[in-house]
């Protein structure tokens, strides 16, 4: 993408709260890497038990799709810190300055609102899941709400990641899209 910055890259200068932010996304894109690393892993020793020792498995299978889905939902901040979700710039790019701006300020403020509404769900299906002791149907049986931890945490770390964005992009430390102004 044209003007595209790397996480290295971004300016997020002396303010704090940016900084803060860029620091917890990248925090959290390392633990998703670990998650997807544990998960490759317990893959290994599960094939290894099922094809080679002939044994059965017990935990293997749900804990890989817990691990999965969790380092994707907390991912999500890292992602957007570099701005590597699917974005298609024609339309900015044709703009002019300011109106690129106004249009970064809407989508973002759109964005967090959605994640909002995605967060506030997400933590009221974690709570009624530790709230009322579900687990698993399977052999395991493990608590769901530790699985289930990831939808409000993925999600709270992606909406403070939006706020840093659209804060950056208000105070000026970031230009709109990653796009230098014509």
């Amino acid at each position: 993408m044209a003007g595209q910055k790397s996480a290295a890259n971004t300016q997020v200068g002396d303010h704090p709260f940016l900084r803060a932010v860029a620091a917890l996304s990248t925090v959290a894109g390392w633990c998703s890497a670990a998650m997807i690393v544990t998960a490759v892993a317990i893959t290994c020793q599960m094939i290894f038990v099922r094809f080679v020792l002939n044994g059965s498995t017990v935990w293997q299978t749900e804990m890989v799709v817990y691990l999965v889905i969790g380092a994707t939902l907390v991912g999500l901040a890292y992602v957007q810190r570099l701005r590597g979700h699917v974005n298609v710039d024609l339309i900015p790019l044709a703009m002019p300055a300011k109106a690129r701006r106004a249009m970064a300020v809407l989508t973002l403020s759109l964005s967090i609102a959605i994640i909002a509404v995605m967060l506030w769900y997400g933590f009221d299906y974690w709570h009624f899941a530790w709230e009322r002791g579900w687990k698993s149907d399977t052999v395991w049986g493990v608590r769901l709400w530790i699985p289930y931890l990831a939808l409000p945490v993925g999600f709270g770390l992606l909406m403070l990641q939006l706020i840093a964005d659209l804060v950056g992009v208000l105070t000026g430390a970031e230009t709109p899209f990653g796009l230098e102004n014509n």
